[in-house]
């Protein structure tokens, strides 16, 4: 039996990642968030953060808006 034949796995893991951008960015979400818990807040945790949700909500606005043209 291999992965594809399960119910419910199969498509999903022979159709593999459409957008590798938005499967990143998905991935480093919760390694930012161990970064915070291990180093604490600071002002370096803040502008990395920053700049997390900016890149990562401008990259959905992004392709929200070419995918409607």
């Amino acid at each position: 039996m291999r992965i594809g034949d399960l119910p419910n796995v199969g498509d999903p893991f022979e159709g593999g990642a459409e957008d590798q951008v938005f499967d990143s960015l998905l991935l480093l979400g919760p390694i930012i968030i161990v970064l915070i818990a291990i180093v604490g807040r600071s002002a370096l945790t803040t502008i990395i953060t920053v700049a997390y949700l900016s890149s990562f909500v401008g990259y959905v606005l992004y392709r929200g808006a070419h995918r409607g043209s």
